[in-house]
């Protein structure tokens, strides 16, 4: 598939159906997109719906499926938006670093597939507020999906959840207590995890 060149084309695009509930226009909002008039359409169509199908399906269905509608913070970004973000100071990083990560039509440096959605999952955040409460979240995502990374943030406590074929499992935070929560090696591994999310719902799919 090309990359839409007219109105129709980006509306047939948006409307692949990336899994049961999510499609790809709902990942190409973007509020940087939006206010400086940058565009957000994937430059490898492919590459993005094939990166994108694992994600939702492996992902952000399980989600939403266990705890009920997922809000998207952010999804797919054009190479040329990212770049924008990053220089200037927009939170974004390079384009190298977001490759196969929020830049799902692009791979990364070891050819790596991957793509990464910032969303909120609000019925954890309308139950647990509390400083650190996002780790019950995180350990439970630890203990039931195959993300390759997650990344969390204070406000609502948005995670960047990823899918990408050679996965890190590294948890990290901006939250506090920020830094890296848990990674493969790390004491805290293969730990019991269960009585950090007690009364968390069981895995649905």
């Amino acid at each position: 598939m090309r990359k839409p060149a007219s109105m129709r084309g980006l509306e047939d695009l948006g409307r692949v159906r990336l899994s049961k509930n999510f499609f790809l226009r709902d990942f190409l909002h973007s509020e940087i997109g939006s206010l400086y008039g940058i565009s957000n359409i994937p430059e490898n169509p492919d590459l993005a719906i094939a990166a994108g199908k694992r994600l939702c399906e492996e992902l952000l269905e399980p989600l939403e499926a266990t705890f009920g509608r997922l809000h998207l913070r952010s999804g797919y970004r054009a190479p040329a938006l990212n770049k924008f973000g990053n220089e200037n100071n927009l939170n974004c990083a390079r384009n190298e670093a977001t490759a196969a990560n929020h830049i799902w039509d692009l791979r990364d440096v070891e050819g790596y597939m991957g793509a990464t959605a910032c969303v909120v999952v609000p019925w954890v955040w309308d139950r647990y507020q509390e400083p650190g409460d996002w780790r019950r979240l995180a350990w439970w995502i630890r203990d039931h999906l195959p993300y390759a990374s997650l990344q969390f943030f204070p406000k609502l406590w948005a995670v960047n959840i990823t899918w990408h074929e050679h996965p890190t499992k590294e948890i990290t935070s901006y939250a506090e207590p920020r830094g890296i929560l848990t990674r493969p090696g790390m004491a805290n591994w293969k730990e019991d995890h269960s009585a950090l999310y007690d009364g968390f719902p069981p895995l649905k799919s």
